[in-house]
């Protein structure tokens, strides 16, 4: 029984670690002005940016536990803001990481994403988000976090267990697209509330009280993440 256990759990490694074929050209066009199509209408942005908000908080979250600080709760709201509370020094290297890392994570989970598809490795790129969604899951502290987080937790198990090879290529690039192009977004939505003089306790501006360096910089630095990102992880998914 042990050995047909192992057995088992050997060759799950070997589907979800091995590579898959990429999809024609034309399926990453299409994902990528499907992706587009969402993000770009204020409409349809105000629903999906819950996906968004969703890496962002996670973000935030994730850096938090990796400097040693105590994450205690993330709340997801359905304006598409959010909060992510742990517990540790006010101030320091910790807290600085943990702040930066929310604007910046979307870009970069999809630039990590790119860099899987571009090696093949859709049915790991599906795996793992789903690890991810479901780690956080954990920590959600509101019904409409949670609503939100097993919504795109159960799309990404229905599509890697139920569809077929093209159909999860497709999925993978399309969310691949969102997260580098929606990455894009909030700092640009950021920069005008700031210019409009609201968002005066946003990620930057807390940012600019731990470190004494103006929050234009700060805003900068998301700009510069998420474009450069988005240009490196296009170029693989273009040439996959």
């Amino acid at each position: 029984m042990d050995h047909l256990a192992t057995a088992s759990l050997a060759s799950l490694w070997d589907e979800v670690s091995g590579t898959q074929p990429d999809p024609d050209l034309w399926v990453v066009i299409a994902t990528l002005a499907a992706a587009l199509a969402v993000i770009v209408p204020h409409t349809l942005w105000r629903i999906a940016r819950n996906a968004i908000t969703i890496a962002h908080e996670g973000g935030h979250g994730l850096v938090a536990l990796l400097t040693g600080r105590t994450l205690t709760g993330i709340r997801l709201h359905s304006d598409t803001s959010g909060l992510t509370v742990s517990r540790g020094k006010p101030h320091g290297i910790g807290m600085i990481l943990t702040a930066a890392a929310g604007y910046t994570a979307p870009p970069l989970l999809g630039l990590g994403g790119a860099a899987l598809l571009a090696a093949g490795r859709i049915t790991l790129l599906l795996w793992l988000a789903t690890v991810l969604l479901v780690a956080m899951l954990v920590m959600i502290r509101n019904a409409y976090g949670v609503l939100t987080v097993v919504l795109a937790g159960g799309a990404f198990v229905l599509v890697s267990w139920l569809a077929g090879p093209q159909v999860q290529a497709a999925f993978a690039y399309a969310v691949v697209w969102f997260l580098l192009l929606g990455g894009v977004r909030p700092a640009f939505e950021l920069q005008a509330k700031r210019a409009r003089g609201g968002a005066g306790d946003s990620d930057a501006d807390q940012l600019s009280r731990l470190t004494n360096v103006p929050a234009g910089l700060w805003l900068f630095l998301f700009h510069a993440v998420s474009l450069c990102s988005l240009i490196g992880g296009g170029r693989w998914l273009l040439e996959a």
